[in-house]
């Protein structure tokens, strides 16, 4: 029953595609190649990401590490690098905390195979095909 209603409200009133299952096993990965996405897309310029940093505090967490074909990546300054735990778990912001987001997916990214999380979609094929067929006929 518990599925249910968290299907239905993951997908009529979230109007999302997947569920977020498992939980996070502490490696650190996700704080290391991040892309920052706002109104316009991906950030692909320093200069987009200093008109950022003014509007949210937790811009002023990042620092850009590299670039690739999606735009910049950055690197979160709260991660312990030894340890790779955060400097300010119990305090971090809203954005790390709903991490992973099924965005991840519509921008094309993945998340590491060894990641603890996972998505699985609300619908399954098997559901999606069944009301296809229902509509075919």
């Amino acid at each position: 029953m518990f599925y249910r209603l968290r299907k239905f409200f993951h997908k009529h009133i979230l109007r999302r595609k997947y569920l977020r299952e498992g939980h996070c096993l502490g490696c650190g990965a996700c704080c290391t190649h991040i892309y920052v996405k706002h109104m316009k897309g991906v950030v692909k310029t320093e200069d987009e990401f200093r008109k950022l940093r003014l509007l949210h505090p937790f811009y002023t967490y990042l620092e850009i590490v590299g670039e690739d074909e999606t735009g910049l990546f950055f690197e979160c300054t709260n991660l312990d690098k030894e340890t790779k735990q955060c400097k300010i778990h119990a305090h971090r912001p809203g954005i790390c905390r709903r991490y992973p987001q099924e965005e991840i997916f519509l921008l094309g990214g993945t998340l590491k195979e060894d990641c603890g999380y996972r998505f699985v979609p609300i619908d399954s094929f098997d559901e999606v095909f069944s009301k296809l067929k229902k509509k075919l006929k």
